[in-house]
């Protein structure tokens, strides 16, 4: 493959930036998924890094001329193997598309993919405002949080990517670049093709630019953490804050083991130890007089569930040693994991979940760890080393996922459907649903040569 599209690729980006040589290339073969389900990259690879969204796409147009599959590769942040080029053909990284303007009046980034999310919130702070969503790693690319509809911790507030993205610029697989949305906030317009696009895991174009809506930044912010004797106690106390209308930032549920483990991991100090299990509520709002109001209202809720103190972090620097624990999770257990599943469920099954899910696991020779956003029903079941072979794990996936689709939840809330997952797929879709997907993969990539063996079979 190689010897048959280097020179043309050349002739369109200049020969520093195509590049054939493995060892130049390792880290852009990989991404987070963990090693025991991690797919395999193909060998005969080309390394691309285009400076504009042209040059993007004539690489397309020439890669469907000669059927030459295309794996478009953001900070490789992912975790379901999204990005690994899984057959011989051309990576495309955008590290070199790095461009953000900030449009004040409207309070939106026009970001170019390879725009990081700690760039895109530097961006946004020198003029005064924010992107909160905060949906991932800080080394995470604009262009794959928006393929891959990224969630994160403060769903339950700002809601992901997609509620946030009002315009993009994509190139389809015909080599074609199309601009979709505009800097509105209501357009009926057609049918929301941009919309279809987010998500879609750079199978149905590759995303090369987009306007993100900004807010304006919180004047104070303050966690709480709320130690449980149960999980429970704790999941219960979650839709009994919702109903009292308050939206916090973020409702983290975590087992107590697993945040000292991570501390320890860091070389922290993890501030709470009674209990067995916590909430970790982020409150974000006008003034301190609101939040601390607001921290009442969550208090008097909580204790009908907890008999611990609840213990209030003020400080940014305490806020931020909270913040780093929970986000190093991961980290902590990643030599360990063989997959994380992300189920999402409704709110009101949670207690039942984990519940399920416990007892589930109860025969697997392994710590699994349990924790997520628990006001958006999102789970993640840590499925750790331990059995003699991944047929155990096979079989406790499925009975996770099954449990998920039983209470009206879904086998993935925010990493998606990668190249782990696509075996999974038949329990999650009805036929009808999975043979409309299969049409409009075929019209937008007739000759299936964006990110193959991706999101759909």
């Amino acid at each position: 493959m190689q010897e048959q599209i280097v020179g043309k690729l050349e002739a369109i980006l200049g020969k520093d930036h195509v590049t054939t040589e493995r060892t130049h290339m390792l880290s852009y073969l990989t991404d987070e998924t963990p090693i025991p389900v991690r797919p395999i990259p193909a060998d005969d690879i080309v390394l691309l890094k285009p400076k504009d969204s042209q040059q993007v796409a004539d690489v397309v147009r020439l890669a469907n001329e000669l059927r030459i599959p295309i794996f478009p590769r953001g900070g490789g942040t992912g975790l379901v193997g999204g990005a690994i080029p899984t057959k011989s053909g051309i990576v495309i990284s955008f590290e070199h598309m790095k461009k953000v303007e900030i449009d004040s009046p409207n309070m939106m980034a026009v970001a170019e993919a390879g725009v990081t999310l700690a760039e895109l919130a530097e961006a946004a702070g020198g003029a005064n405002l924010t992107f909160p969503p905060h949906p991932g790693d800080e080394n995470a690319q604009v262009g794959g949080l928006i393929a891959t509809n990224a969630g994160g911790s403060r769903a339950v507030k700002h809601g992901v990517m997609r509620n946030h993205v009002r315009e993009l610029e994509v190139v389809l697989a015909s080599g074609d670049i199309l601009h979709l949305g505009r800097r509105v906030h209501k357009n009926n317009v057609g049918y929301d093709l941009m919309q279809l696009l987010i998500g879609s895991e750079g199978t149905l174009g590759i995303i090369t630019s987009a306007t993100i809506q900004l807010y304006p930044k919180p004047q104070a912010q303050l966690t709480l953490i709320v130690p449980y004797d149960d999980q429970h106690s704790a999941i219960a106390s979650v839709p009994k804050i919702l109903r009292e209308g308050i939206t916090p930032l973020a409702v983290e549920y975590v087992e107590l083991s697993l945040l000292e483990k991570t501390a320890k991991h860091l070389s922290a100090h993890w501030p709470a130890t009674k209990g067995k299990c916590c909430l970790i509520i982020i409150l974000d709002g006008a003034s301190n007089d609101e939040l601390l109001s607001q921290s009442f209202a969550i208090s008097k809720i909580c204790q009908q569930d907890s008999k611990y103190e609840i213990l209030a972090a003020e400080s940014p620097t305490d806020q931020s040693n909270i913040l780093r624990i929970r986000s190093n999770i991961y980290a902590a257990l990643k030599n360990e994991t063989v997959e994380i599943l992300d189920i999402t469920v409704p709110i009101s099954e949670l207690e039942v979940v984990i519940d399920s899910v416990a007892k589930a696991v109860m025969d697997y020779d392994a710590e699994t760890p349990i924790f997520g956003h628990a006001a958006d029903g999102n789970l993640h079941v840590h499925l750790m080393t331990g059995p003699a072979n991944l047929k155990a794990v096979e079989r406790l996936k499925d009975e996770v996922y099954r449990i998920a689709i039983a209470s009206g939840g879904v086998i993935t809330g925010e990493h998606g459907i990668g190249k782990i997952r696509l075996s999974k797929l038949a329990a999650s879709l009805e036929g009808k649903e999975f043979e409309l997907m299969m049409k409009i993969k075929k019209i937008f990539d007739p000759n299936g040569i964006l990110n193959p063996g991706t999101k759909l079979p």
